[in-house]
């Protein structure tokens, strides 16, 4: 299953790269864009997105502005923001996707910070279905008790220290994530409990209600290990789908016969025969796969 490169614009003229792979059969059931966690390449998902087109999916992953394909010559002064990514960068994946025809039914893989951003487009109205796996927008008050003071001094005290000396958040050098534009490194560490707040204040609201426009159902996975995208980050994201029908479920490494998952193991070719497998029930039917894991929002 071989993907094709693709290069496709933002309103702001900001060029974004990724791939698409055109489903195994005749007949796409459908069209997933697979949206990355914050600082992760989308390469990183293109065995799941390789799947997904073996089962009858067409599917698109791409990079967000200031990463991988869609890297900047210049990092410094770049001025590129994290909600860019979903006002500007989802808005083009899915006006991309409608363009090649491919656009009638349209869902939703989101990791991390990528099942938060379909809230901030406009053209959520378009999505019939979106699955989200430790999907939160990184305030450090729902990072698992037993490591938030790491996690703090990491991504809170460091990052944004890192940032301000060099212009734009090293990542790549520390082992830590892709490097990341300043403006979405400084987002990150200084956000609030309420991710409105990181919005002028005149374009609060309008975000709470693009963010409970969204109707399309979710089904949003926590992981017991995850540090980043624990149940309470999973509610907190919940709680701005107002207006979808939200389920949550909490998995835990033992189902899958292994130690550890974390926040990025369920992206992993090892879990192809279980999570992947069980994914495509959501995906493709609209059934939840987990029903003995549902957790209260």
């Amino acid at each position: 299953m071989e993907e094709q490169p693709v290069e496709f614009s933002s309103s702001d003229g900001v060029r974004l790269g990724g791939h698409f792979w055109q489903a195994s059969n005749v007949d796409s059931i459908g069209t997933v864009i697979v949206n990355p966690a914050t600082g992760v390449l989308a390469r990183y998902y293109h065995r799941y997105a390789r799947f997904l087109a073996g089962h009858g999916f067409d599917v698109l992953t791409y990079d967000y502005r200031g990463i991988g394909l869609s890297r900047p010559d210049q990092m410094k002064g770049c001025g590129y923001r994290w909600r860019d990514w979903g006002e500007r960068d989802f808005e083009a994946a899915v006006r991309f996707v409608e363009q090649q025809g491919r656009g009638d039914r349209l869902l939703v893989v989101g990791h991390s910070i990528g099942g938060f951003l379909p809230g901030l487009a406009e053209s959520t109205n378009r999505i019939e279905r979106m699955l989200t796996v430790g999907a939160q927008y990184a305030w450090w008050g729902d990072y698992a008790a037993q490591r938030r003071l790491r996690l703090f001094l990491k991504w809170h005290v460091a990052m944004p220290a890192l940032t301000f000396a060099c212009g734009y958040f090293p990542g790549r050098r520390l082992g830590w994530l892709e490097d990341l534009p300043a403006g979405v490194a400084h987002e990150w560490s200084f956000r609030k409990s309420r991710f409105e707040r990181s919005h002028p204040r005149a374009e609060r609201q309008g975000a709470l209600e693009r963010m409970s426009g969204v109707t399309a159902p979710i089904l949003a996975v926590a992981v017991s290990d995850d540090e980043l995208g624990t149940p309470a980050a999973i509610r907190r994201t919940l709680g701005y789908y107002t207006g979808a029908e939200r389920t949550a479920v909490l998995l835990r490494p033992e189902d899958y016969g292994c130690d550890a998952i974390g926040h990025f193991g369920l992206f992993h070719d090892a879990h192809a025969a279980g999570f992947w497998l069980e994914t495509l029930m959501w995906l493709r039917d609209g059934r939840n796969p987990w029903p003995g894991h549902v957790i209260d929002l």
